[in-house]
């Protein structure tokens, strides 16, 4: 690890380890990252260092379990949320992080808007795209509403929205 951790505050490096054993990367990036600024830290190190504090806990990280991706837990969630869902929809998002990740998302009318369903990462049994297409196939039929995955073979966060595309500019 770089000599920036022995930098931090000892308050710090403990609001960052309890957000590492909590599977918090990033409000630990952000208190290295706010911390560590002033003296010339980018965010690039700022990741660097909560990854080697990962690793020197990975024993004892409580990971967060991925997302659940079948039919009858994405539903619950589906109808959960305040409004008709139109349409399931699938995109791609990314971050420094993560790399590409693909979240699926519930489409509403009445009122208009979304709702988040999953996130889901790269897997052992299946790349994200495959797994969320997979996913939200399955719960567009058990919801008899369309399912939109713009950009299914390459990383595109730009690609089309189901709205612009089931919707065209009048």
């Amino acid at each position: 690890m770089s000599g920036w951790w022995a930098c931090l505050e000892e308050r710090t490096r403990r609001e960052v380890d309890a957000d590492v054993l909590r599977d918090r990367r990033l409000p630990a990036v952000r208190s290295v990252h706010d911390a560590l600024r002033p003296l010339g830290l980018g965010l690039a190190e700022a990741e660097r260092v909560v990854h080697a504090r990962y690793e020197a806990l990975a024993d004892q990280v409580r990971r967060t379990p991925p997302d659940p991706l079948d039919a009858p837990s994405l539903a619950a969630r589906a109808v959960a949320l305040p409004g008709r869902v139109a349409a399931i929809e699938a995109l791609w998002d990314g971050d420094t992080v993560h790399d590409w990740f693909v979240l699926l998302i519930a489409v509403l009318e009445d009122p208009d808007g979304e709702g988040h369903l999953a996130t889901v990462h790269h897997r052992r049994d299946a790349s994200p795209a495959r797994a969320a297409a997979e996913a939200g196939r399955a719960l567009a039929g058990h919801l008899g509403v369309p399912f939109h995955f713009p950009s299914p073979s390459v990383p595109d966060d730009q690609a089309p929205r189901w709205r612009a595309v089931a919707r065209p500019a009048e």
